[in-house]
């Protein structure tokens, strides 16, 4: 239970528009106590009634989490570049893909094999999700990988995802 200040700020509203929306009885549950506005909060938002009339509400929506994709390159495990291995594990979030050599994933995660349908755009078999974001240990980026792979053997030209 809330009150409007708190409940206009999480609906990214100003209070007097949820001062309207009260009295026209849109807000689920909320009821006066006293001069205050008590309004209960449903799965982190308050509830608002939609209305019969006029244009649809733009209320803020919870975003749903990024699925985070952890994978390992097998084309680059064990090679290495000026006496250092190249980074193998790749995290992508969002637009970003990372390498690195340690990936540390706080939170619940999940361990998937699919070899009947591989990864999307990389074909990998074996990865992990993950919807918190990993932290990533001397990350680099796609690039930077490349061209490790490009000095340890310039013939030959590596598909990386």
């Amino acid at each position: 239970m809330i009150g409007t200040t708190e409940a206009a700020k999480l609906l990214e509203i100003s209070t007097r528009r949820l001062r309207c929306l009260l009295a026209q009885d849109r807000v689920t549950g909320a009821f006066k106590a006293g001069r205050n506005w008590v309004i209960p909060v449903i799965e982190g938002l308050p509830k608002i009634k939609t209305a019969s009339r006029g244009p649809k509400s733009i209320w803020k929506k919870l975003r749903t989490p990024a699925k985070n994709v952890i994978h390992i390159n097998r084309q680059v495990i064990g090679k290495k570049v000026d006496g250092e291995y190249i980074p193998p594990i790749s995290v992508k979030y969002r637009d970003e893909n990372i390498y690195c050599l340690k990936v540390e994933i706080p939170g619940p995660c999940t361990l998937v094999y699919q070899p009947e349908s591989p990864l999307s755009g990389c074909k990998a078999t074996a990865w992990i999700e993950s919807f918190i974001q990993p932290v990533v240990k001397h990350g680099c980026t796609f690039e930077e990988v490349k061209r490790q792979l490009k000095k340890l053997n310039p013939k030959s030209d590596y598909v990386l995802t």
